[in-house]
């Protein structure tokens, strides 16, 4: 089985009381089966990741499937190896201590002198090399061998049998690979350093699968197999991992040098008991002990829960609320908010258009799909147009179709117009099992298809950019040190161009002079009517060149055009880096707007320590809260509540960690998102307050009332 960070991966157990009309999803080459369609995405999600090794070749950053083909592929050219030099091969193999390349060095060594009977060699006959191959093995005594070979043409033809000496045999070639070789030593073990065979390899070949006497204070048993190797250390006094003892007075003293990294304090023994290992983190956060030099983790904040359906209703409610959202374009159906979805589900009093419209929309697709729901209703005579008074038929169509019993039993109160009077469960269960339907359609596998497809897209566009971006940059560089380098070189020139000038005004003293202020030598250069002297550019170059030697140059009057041009061009070249900078932010920002209308699923931001998860549904102002059994959730709305979360996690913990870096991946977004909706639950109190402070006289209709925003819903989307 195919290796998951070089550990062996332990598949899903077969869900237990699976009945047999019962929708599951499987996995195509592991067989597994799962009745969450989410955590059979999971799965399906880690098995496409490059995180998988070939336990038998060591390839890396293969996908499941790749590792199951190379673990194949390897399997057979491993059948080939001979099974005369299995067992040779396998009691060098048993517990050693060496390096893959040497085992296979010191295996490959050692059967290139072992003789067995049906290998092929040369050996020695009149003076001369035959081919021939040992028949027989006859031994005299123990320092005294001798082979009966058998004796060949070149077409491998029997030609006559005669004894011979082990001197007289000649070696070939080994019949196998290295690679081989090294596939064969992973294929039969279980464990690397030391290399501990298979026990019932081990026992079919005679094996002995006790651990040599030199290694059994060093190896830990469980279950009839190694699980633990503690190497012997050479020096007894160095500790690995920055730690260093000192003796004193005849007791151990400790001095900590890395002990933030590990995390625990660990002492040296003088007898010879085990030494605890320092701890790498991160580590399963159960396994996180609190520690010295921790921060102070702040409480984490508890989650709200007042939500109008019941607790176990939320997963479901959620979960249709997100699908509608992120695929409304697909169901032409105008988005909704949460507050109202959850209003909608709990309003008895009728039928809310925003359900209405949701139920038709789910059906209008199952019609589209040209599957059996359509056939169905076509039995019936029914018109293809659904209706804000007929949809009902179309819904009672659809249960007696799935013919599920715990749904069954709604249909003679929806016929009779008494939709709303049913309970949260109901409708929840209703919904999901339309979208699972849906789920299965041709029309929405086809519009998957094409959302990956665009998704796939924009990421080798956005990677096309990025490295013509980087290929602009390195040429600019390349460029910009060639022309510093050929600046380099006309200074020099310059700078003995002034020394030259220098001479010859010290001689004359008529067209200029050269002072020496303070401590730097300062240059000073007045232009006169003298032939000969150097023009502006050489000034300019040969000042520029002053100021890197901290030297003060005044430069001609008539320099300070190019002063100003140059002044101009660094204002510009500013301009033109802030517009760039600009233009690859807006570009950032425009991949991650489209990507997000692309969307695909939600999945959960992470796990904590006790492995709730926390979801986050885009463009929302709430981060909700799910216990590890899914019966208790809760949400966060306010940035405080945020800040709070993401400080109180445990960054030592591999499950927090992940969790607290997609937070502060997400954190700008997600507190704009809550700060959008603080606002707008402040302006829906303040109008709820108003209507609350009207006369009785003039009593608003319950229409205007902001708590009933979701009764005026209207689909915008909604086909002809």
């Amino acid at each position: 089985m195919p290796l998951l960070k070089r550990k062996p991966f332990s598949l899903a157990e077969p869900p237990e009381d699976l009945e047999s009309s019962e929708l599951v999803y499987q996995v195509r080459f592991t067989k597994e089966i799962f009745k969450d369609y989410l955590e059979y995405l999971n799965r399906i999600n880690l098995y496409r990741r490059r995180v998988w090794v070939c336990k038998v070749t060591g390839k890396t950053s293969l996908t499941y499937e790749e590792a199951l083909v190379s673990e194949k592929q390897a399997a057979e050219k491993v059948q080939q190896f001979p099974k005369e030099l299995m067992a040779p091969s396998l009691c060098l193999i048993q517990y050693s201590t060496l390096s893959l390349k040497d085992l296979a060095d010191k295996i490959a060594e050692k059967l290139r002198h072992h003789l067995f009977v049906g290998a092929e060699l040369y050996g020695r006959k009149d003076n001369d090399l035959f081919p021939c191959k040992i028949s027989k093995v006859l031994e005299e005594a123990p320092e005294k061998i001798q082979y009966e070979v058998t004796w060949l043409d070149k077409n491998k033809k029997v030609m006559e049998n005669s004894l011979v000496n082990g001197e007289d045999l000649v070696h070939k070639k080994l019949p196998f690979s290295r690679a081989v070789l090294k596939s064969f030593i992973r294929e039969s073990t279980y464990r690397s350093v030391p290399w501990v065979l298979h026990n019932k390899l081990a026992q079919h070949h005679g094996i002995p699968t006790d651990p040599p006497e030199e290694l059994r204070s060093q190896v830990f048993f469980k279950d009839g197999q190694v699980v633990c190797y503690k190497k012997r250390r050479k020096n007894e006094e160095d500790r690995k991992s920055g730690m260093e003892v000192k003796k004193e007075s005849g007791k151990n003293k400790r001095k900590k040098i890395d002990g933030e990294r590990f995390g625990v304090a660990i002492m040296e023994k003088e007898d010879d008991r085990p030494v605890e290992e320092p701890i790498k983190y991160p580590i399963d956060d159960l396994l996180v002990q609190p520690g010295p030099d921790d921060p102070i983790f702040p409480d984490r904040p508890s989650p709200l829960r007042d939500f109008n359906v019941p607790m176990d209703c939320v997963g479901d409610l959620l979960m249709v609320w997100d699908f509608c959202s992120s695929f409304s374009r697909l169901l032409h159906l105008w988005p909704f908010t949460f507050e109202d979805f959850e209003n909608a589900i709990c309003h008895k009093d009728s039928s809310p258009i925003l359900l209405v419209e949701s139920h038709s929309a789910l059906l209008r697709l199952l019609i589209k799909d040209d599957g059996e729901y359509l056939l169905a209703v076509e039995k019936r005579n029914r018109k293809l147009k659904i209706t804000q008074i007929n949809w009902t038929e179309y819904l009672c169509d659809f249960l007696e179709l799935m013919q599920l019993p715990e749904l069954c039993t709604y249909i003679a109160t929806i016929k009779r117009g008494h939709y709303g009077l049913l309970d949260a469960h109901a409708k929840l269960g209703i919904l999901r099992e339309l979208i699972n339907k849906v789920l299965q359609t041709d029309i929405f596998r086809e519009k998957l298809d094409d959302v990956i497809e665009q998704r796939q897209e924009l990421g080798a566009t956005r990677r096309g950019e990025a490295l013509e971006e980087a290929r602009k940059k390195r040429e600019e560089k390349e460029h910009s040190k060639a022309e510093s380098d050929a600046n380099g070189l006309t200074d020099q020139k310059c700078l003995e161009n002034i020394e030259n000038v220098a001479a010859n005004d010290n001689l004359s003293k008529q067209n200029g002079h050269i002072e020496k202020k303070g401590k730097g030598e300062v240059l000073s250069y007045q232009q006169g009517n003298a032939s000969g002297t150097c023009d502006n550019n050489f000034l300019s170059t040969a000042s520029k060149k002053a100021k890197k030697q901290n030297l003060d140059v005044e430069a001609p009057a008539d320099n300070g055009k190019d002063s100003r041009k140059e002044g101009l061009k660094y204002l510009k070249d500013d301009k033109k880096e802030e517009t760039e900078r600009s233009n690859k932010e807006q570009r950032r920002e425009f991949y991650e707007r489209e990507m997000e209308k692309r969307v695909i699923r939600t999945n959960p931001l992470g796990r904590d320590r006790h492995c709730n998860r926390y979801w986050w549904p885009r463009r929302y102002g709430r981060i909700f809260f799910e216990s590890s059994d899914s019966k208790e959730w809760g949400y966060y709305s306010s940035k405080e509540e945020l800040d709070a979360l993401m400080g109180s996690l445990n960054i030592k913990g591999e499950r927090e960690r992940a969790l607290k870096k997609q937070l502060e991946k997400f954190h700008k977004r997600i507190c704009a998102e809550l700060q959008k909706r603080s606002k707008v639950l402040a302006h829906k109190i303040a109008l709820e307050e108003a209507v609350l402070r009207r006369s009785t006289r003039v009593r608003a209709p319950p229409r205007e009332n902001p708590a009933n925003a979701f009764l005026r819903y209207v689909n915008k989307w909604k086909e002809d």
